[in-house]
């Protein structure tokens, strides 16, 4: 068991809605249960929690990030795993012999709720650190069958601005450009109008020579910013 754990569940208990809990269980599409703690609630038992947080290698934190993901029994749980994942003392850490660890996460997690932050906030992170495998590993994630390694491949440079690798995100939509799944559908259009905040002739000039096989949802995403 991660030494953390103990301390976890007893703060997310206590701070528990039953009431929101129902709501957010009827919100995702996840079978675990949910505590119902507010988000502002989980932020600040993340920091007491995490607090004095320190690790002396990386196989160290990654036990302790897995040990609380692993043996989850609420969402909630599955939050701090990845809040785990982004403290001060993980900074050394976050290299291209973490993905594996964001891969379960992800494939395991399986909603946006931990997807999109995985992918965003330390994944992107990762490409720019190490670039050649990271790329090839999502190259292979856009063409798998993972919708949720899928997603996570086309957002994760969501928040690199011109620092984002436009050919790697051209071929990491393209296998899902015309995909029916609408968590595919708005990556394609939440990571083309990020580039859209810097870039906006590009995105004029992929959706002349793409916008044809864009869904419906993707083109409207895409073009948001570029239409006021």
């Amino acid at each position: 068991m991660s030494q953390f754990l103990p301390q976890l569940r007893a703060a997310l208990t206590a701070a528990g809605d039953p009431l929101r809990a129902s709501a957010q269980q009827a919100y995702t599409d996840v079978s675990i249960a949910f505590h119902g703690v507010s988000m502002a609630e989980l932020r600040r038992i993340f920091r007491r929690t995490f607090a004095a947080a320190s690790f002396a290698t990386a196989a160290e934190w990654q036990h302790e990030v897995l040990a609380i993901w692993r043996e989850a029994r609420f969402r909630e749980e599955h939050y701090a795993a990845v809040a785990l994942t982004g403290v001060r003392a993980a900074l050394p850490f976050q290299t291209h012999a973490a993905l594996p660890m964001y891969e379960e996460m992800i494939a395991a997690g399986a909603w946006w709720d931990v997807v999109d932050i995985i992918a965003v906030h330390r994944i992107g992170r990762i490409l720019l650190a190490d670039p050649t495998p990271t790329r090839r590993l999502l190259l292979f994630w856009s063409s798998g069958p993972n919708m949720w390694k899928r997603r996570a491949a086309i957002i994760c440079q969501n928040r690199l601005g011109p620092e984002t690798d436009l050919a790697l995100l051209h071929a990491c939509i393209e296998p899902s450009i015309e995909s029916p799944e609408l968590l595919l559908q708005k990556a394609i259009g939440w990571a083309l109008r990020e580039v859209a905040q810097w870039n906006p002739a590009e995105v004029r000039r992929y959706m002349r020579e793409k916008g044809e096989r864009l869904s419906t949802v993707s083109r409207r995403e895409a073009l948001r910013k570029l239409d006021k």
